[in-house]
């Protein structure tokens, strides 16, 4: 299976689901995805949910940044390592919502319980051996990186707590992509939402050190994330067990060993797995950059990655819209829709981009205001934030294009150009314009902004020279 088929896959999951017994939308209208009304109407639950995924950390850096400056940094050191084995863990895990969508496809639904059953098993897995690694290794690393000892401590005692977490979420994800591909989107995004009232609770309650136990800060805000994930995992389950399609399809029952599709499985996360690790792994590569040059440069920083996580989620979401319908017109073959749903996706998140890069120059102090209170820290994330609109859209342009690339089975050159841009390009000239030249904060968003550029214009470039190759081979 490539991945042009893959997001149509998913979209042909939802159909046998859309009887009026389930309730439930299919999101899609064949008729209607020449338009830009469609697109939004598949784009808007897509980032609804994803917004909610930001939300639980953009909480914790938020709260955590009105009690100190300097636990902020220890947060946003300890976070780092840990969002790239997550990210890394869910690309990986892609293979659930696939082959899942694959088997209602095909009119296969009593396999799919077989499906969520081995992906269970994969995140426990894979939770389980990041979350010792990082805790034997990670403080080992960050004391080895010249840190100042105090800040390394403090992002240690953070990163053990922080990768307790990984194991339920990625057992949550599985679950939620399950739950997707069998056309109940609307049930991991109510539990997320759920998830991130308990986290906001919990985190007003422990960070600041009121409660009667012995933490306070960036630890505090660990275990906020471990409890905030693990309700999301318990509420996931709990819906699942509950619900009489999973045990009909076989999701508590034992079933006979399947290594092709074991293997299937595996191989479906692989390429997506090791992009997502790059992107998010150069991106918290650079909070060590910042490392160089003092806790009040780390936690600005924090602020940037956090607001553009925030605006990433919107295109993010328009993305895997744009996505389904160029994979359904390469189905088709109909070069002329394919080219229309990629200008109309690329298009509508530039658009969206832009109003909000606007809006964030307008007042970027207020949005610098909401994470800390202390002036230092405004003043320089505000100017930090002004700058940071730029990659905006060119971060958007980027996600777009690899997203509709690998819909239209083009699945290794969005990573060959994640290598280039993020690995090879950005964390080296960002360590060159903010510490060597001199440039501090400024010379490493520079860094993202040219990266971006590259990574986007290079995918737009692929996929526009695909398109005439197309042409010739359908003529």
């Amino acid at each position: 299976m490539t991945a042009a088929d893959q997001p149509d896959s998913n979209a042909r999951a939802r159909r046998p689901d859309d009887s009026p017994e389930s309730g439930t939308e299919s999101g899609t209208d064949n008729n209607m995805e020449g338009t830009y009304g469609a697109l939004l109407r598949l784009a808007g639950p897509n980032v609804a949910s994803r917004l909610g995924i930001m939300a639980m950390g953009l909480t914790d850096a938020i709260v955590v940044g009105q009690y100190s400056a300097v636990e902020l940094g220890y947060h946003a050191l300890g976070w780092a390592p840990t969002s790239t084995v997550l990210v890394a863990g869910i690309g990986l895990l892609m293979g659930v919502q696939v082959l899942t969508a694959r088997h209602i496809g095909a009119g296969r639904p009593e396999l799919t319980g077989a499906v969520l059953r081995r992906g269970v098993v994969y995140a426990i897995l894979l939770g389980i051996g990041a979350t010792l690694l990082l805790t034997l290794l990670g403080p080992v690393a960050l004391g080895v990186m010249g840190l100042e000892p105090d800040l390394a401590r403090g992002a240690s005692a953070a990163l053990i707590i922080f990768s307790l977490s990984l194991t339920p979420y990625l057992v949550a994800d599985a679950m939620w992509f399950w739950l997707e591909a069998q056309g109940r989107p609307k049930v991991p995004m109510v539990a997320m939402w759920l998830a991130n009232g308990l986290n906001l609770l919990l985190a007003l309650w422990l960070v600041p050190g009121n409660s009667p136990f012995p933490v306070s800060g960036a630890v505090a805000a660990g275990w906020v994330t471990f409890f905030a994930r693990l309700s999301l995992m318990l509420m996931l389950g709990w819906w699942i067990w509950r619900w009489p399609v999973a045990h009909a399809v076989g999701v508590f029952r034992k079933t006979p060993p399947a290594p092709p599709e074991a293997r299937e499985q595996r191989r479906i996360g692989y390429a997506s797995g090791i992009s997502y690790a790059i992107e998010a792994g150069a991106f918290s590569g650079m909070n060590f950059v910042a490392a160089q040059l003092g806790v009040m440069v780390v936690a600005a920083w924090a602020v940037v990655l956090n607001v553009a996580g925030v605006v990433f989620m919107v295109p993010m979401g328009i993305a895997t819209a744009t996505a389904i319908f160029v994979s359904r017109a390469v189905g088709a073959r109909d070069v002329r829709a394919v080219r229309r749903a990629f200008a109309m996706g690329m298009k509508l998140a530039l658009a969206v981009l832009f109003l909000l890069s606007i809006l964030m120059a307008l007042d970027p102090a207020l949005v610098a205001r909401a994470y800390s209170a202390d002036p230092d820290l405004v003043a320089m994330a505000s100017g930090a934030l002004l700058l940071a609109a730029i990659f905006f859209m060119a971060d958007g342009a980027q996600v777009v294009a690899s997203n509709a690339l690998r819909a239209r089975g083009d699945i290794w050159w969005p990573t060959g150009m994640h290598v280039v841009s993020y690995l090879l390009l950005m964390i080296p000239l960002s360590w060159w314009l903010g510490i060597a030249r001199g440039h501090g904060l400024d010379g490493i968003l520079w860094a993202v902004i040219i990266a971006s550029l590259v990574s986007g214009g290079g995918l737009v470039a692929r996929f526009l020279w695909l398109g005439d190759r197309m042409r010739t081979s359908l003529g």
